[in-house]
């Protein structure tokens, strides 16, 4: 069972950036694509960004291209995700899971992210 913990979240303004890191208890958190999905109060849970177990291949959302990083380092059991130019509507819990073959299996508890106009 891989046991994930998101942290860096917090209060930012407009235009600003930060740094979400995921990280992992579990060894084998090599062998997982790694996801960052987020839920705004009242919404539905989106996807943001993946990123494969090797790191060569990511993802993203389109309302987040351009301006999101999604990164790993699997020495470290952990995943990044560099936020900039952050607007209003990027305010919500964002959620770190992992995968290996099927669906989205283990979840983190989540870390907000609010961005004030």
């Amino acid at each position: 069972q891989v046991q994930l913990v998101e942290s860096g979240g917090g209060l930012v303004q407009a235009g600003g950036s930060l740094r979400l890191s995921c990280a992992a208890s579990e060894r084998t958190f090599s062998s997982y694509t790694i996801g960052w999905f987020r839920q705004a109060p009242g919404k539905e849970r989106d996807f943001v960004a993946t990123i494969t177990w090797s790191g060569g291949s990511t993802s993203y959302g389109d309302s987040v291209k351009g301006r999101f990083t999604i990164s790993r380092d699997n020495s470290q059991n952990t995943v990044w995700l560099q936020m900039n130019s952050l607007k209003p509507e990027d305010t919500a819990v964002y959620y770190c899971a992992a995968r290996y073959g099927g669906g989205w299996a283990y979840w983190g508890q989540g870390t907000q992210v609010t961005v004030s106009s």
